[in-house]
């Protein structure tokens, strides 16, 4: 039975280089590689997980690394980027605009969904915490938020340092 006529067709110079082109997109041995790499972190991973690996990247725990200041703030945050920080006791700490408080306008839409999850509202008080190798964290007692702000970049991180010294 012979083939249908859209099988036998003769290509011309132009189609042939364009059907050559396709077939050299992605080169065989690309696609090869990304296979054997796609492997090699499946076994990396299932080795760390069934020989119980302890997780490296992880920042020292509050047991080991102590706390030698804390501060107890309410953020209010705004979509324009504005932010403001109060203490506990109301007292303004700090009133950002939107070119400065973007990243603690940040913080608080975090605590809104983190704190929403559990029924409470996002600026309820929240720990800010130095420990002795010098990092600066929060600490969410209400739903064990926890972030290390040096991984948010220098700047980031001393806007928060500025609210511990104010």
């Amino acid at each position: 039975m012979p083939m249908p006529t859209s099988y036998n067709r003769s290509y011309t110079k132009a189609e042939q280089k364009l059907v050559e082109r396709d077939k050299e997109m992605v080169p065989t041995i690309l696609v090869r590689a990304m296979f054997v790499l796609c492997v090699s972190v499946l076994i990396i991973v299932a080795y760390a997980r069934l020989t119980d690996r302890p997780l490296e990247a992880m920042p020292p725990s509050e047991a080991v690394v102590p706390v030698v200041q804390e501060r107890t703030i309410r953020i209010f945050g705004q979509m324009d980027g504005s932010a403001r920080v109060l203490d506990v006791d109301g007292t303004v700490i700090a009133n950002l605009g939107p070119t400065e408080g973007g990243f603690v306008a940040g913080i608080y839409r975090v605590l809104e969904r983190e704190r929403g999850a559990v029924g409470r509202h996002a600026s309820e008080p929240i720990r800010l915490v130095r420990f002795s190798d010098g990092r600066i964290g929060l600490r969410d007692d209400l739903t064990d938020f926890r972030a290390e702000l040096f991984g948010f970049g220098a700047s980031n991180e001393a806007v928060f340092a500025r609210l511990l010294e104010e």
